[in-house]
């Protein structure tokens, strides 16, 4: 009996050392940095961001005397969150085509069998993941969150001056990585939900291009309270420096609603992942 029993204990410590959640991180990260693609197209996305930021503030100022009165005063009340929105669209697409990918190509390649295989209980697997490529658009988005406003600024000074140390400047700029990371996750979310990368980025597309700009234009409060909720709406109320006319919710309380979209999606993702085959 004790010749059957003893190297259990080895063997188990030997499966949990091979399992832990250090390593699949560490395989995760393997998988990110071995396409190129994938980091080709972040260090292109903060590249094409900060020449868009620069291109529409440049344009903002050179046609500051022909727009409108309201445009102008707006400008002025909220800088920041001018100059993050001129590229912020790009960078929210890119990365969510990006949450995509990088869970929807494994499905299509076959190769998330074999990441299933090595870890039986499957939802480590989708929380280390998200976890690293949480991480890397949270990198990826502060630089560009704070390149774009070093580049904004300068070029605003003369028409509606801003400064990093002013009141809700740093928050709004590093709440902007902050918000491309959980637009990140919550893409993710959808490709381990659909499993197709196409149907997966339509979906995700569809919430960012289509569905929140027809909820803005619905009518009465309802609509109002339907587009504030939205998860691309509520996010974005982070990289505002100030509360403008009619928001609904202040810039923690929207980051809080995507964050709770993108928390259901990934548990029903976790659910699924267990009960579907690959």
């Amino acid at each position: 009996m004790t010749t059957l029993t003893t190297p259990a204990p080895a063997s188990a410590a030997g499966t949990q050392h091979r399992l832990s959640f250090r390593r699949l991180m560490l395989s995760e990260w393997t998988k990110i940095r071995s396409v190129r693609s994938t980091l080709w197209s972040l260090a292109i996305l903060v590249v094409v961001t900060l020449i868009f930021t620069a291109l529409f503030m440049q344009m903002g100022v050179s046609n500051w005397d022909k727009s409108e009165p309201s445009q102008q005063a707006e400008m002025r009340m909220d800088p920041t969150g001018t100059i993050l929105g001129s590229g912020i669209l790009l960078s929210q697409l890119a990365v969510c085509v990006l949450g995509v990918m990088v869970i929807a190509s494994e499905y299509s390649t076959g190769m998330i069998r074999a990441s299933l295989l090595a870890v039986p209980k499957r939802v480590p697997v989708l929380a280390a993941k998200g976890t690293v490529f949480g991480l890397l658009v949270l990198v990826v988005g502060e630089v560009t969150a704070f390149g774009s406003f070093f580049i904004g600024a300068p070029l605003l000074k003369e028409k509606a001056p801003v400064a990093l140390g002013d009141p809700g400047v740093l928050q709004a700029v590093a709440g902007t990585g902050l918000y491309l990371a959980l637009l990140g996750l919550f893409a993710l979310a959808v490709g381990a939900i659909v499993r197709h990368t196409a149907a997966s980025i339509t979906g995700v597309i569809g919430f960012v291009l289509v569905l929140t700009p027809v909820a803005a234009m619905l009518p009465g409060k309802i609509g109002t309270y339907i587009y504030a909720y939205l998860p691309t709406a509520a996010g974005t109320m982070m990289t505002q420096q100030q509360a403008r006319t009619g928001d609904v919710l202040g810039p923690w309380q929207g980051i809080g609603v995507l964050a709770l979209w993108t928390a259901v999606l990934l548990a029903v993702a976790a659910v699924l992942l267990r009960r579907r085959d690959a």
